[in-house]
């Protein structure tokens, strides 16, 4: 399967999104990026919900950098930066944003920075890509293209300007 540009999957992802908060009624979520990829999709949606009516807060980033479950083996980002949640996010109806959903493990640590912040209500999970390669049982509930790749290729969004797709060949 080709992948779609980047400008079709963020229209996807906004047309889907905008139609999942008016089926459940939500009303005025807090968007949240995870760094760095998921801030830069939600960067670029954040400015047309508001114009929609559907978000009025500030958005959120979170790093997860000391949630990973693997920094003991691979290290500690050299680029570490504090979360921003510019409201709290007690019993508000989250949209959680990555980039690319494959194993599960990067939204598994962002769900834990979030509730170490406190309770949502709810959480949806919002991605520009879903690899279906998931190790742990999490699956997003709005993707912008479902993608399955060789095992020796991963995908990487560059950015943030430009914002592009990278299909990386892996060394065995």
């Amino acid at each position: 399967m080709p992948l779609a540009d980047i400008d079709s999957l963020l229209d996807d992802l906004y047309s889907r999104l905008s139609s999942r908060l008016s089926e459940r009624n939500i009303h005025s979520p807090l968007l949240v990026g995870i760094h760095t990829g998921g801030s830069w999709i939600a960067e670029r949606l954040y400015p047309r919900l508001v114009e929609a009516g559907l978000i009025s807060d500030p958005l959120g980033s979170l790093d997860i950098s000391f949630y990973r479950d693997d920094f003991t083996r691979i290290g500690l980002n050299p680029k570490v930066k504090p979360s921003d949640l510019p409201v709290a996010s007690e019993d508000r109806h989250v949209i959680l944003v990555d980039d690319v959903l494959m194993t599960g493990r990067t939204i598994r640590a962002a769900l834990n920075v979030l509730f170490d912040l406190g309770r949502p209500a709810s959480v949806t999970l919002v991605t520009l890509l879903d690899l279906d390669a998931n190790e742990l049982p999490i699956r997003a509930d709005i993707v912008g293209q479902q993608l399955q790749l060789p095992a020796h290729q991963r995908i990487k969004l560059t950015g943030p300007e430009p914002l592009g797709l990278e299909i990386q060949e892996i060394e065995s």
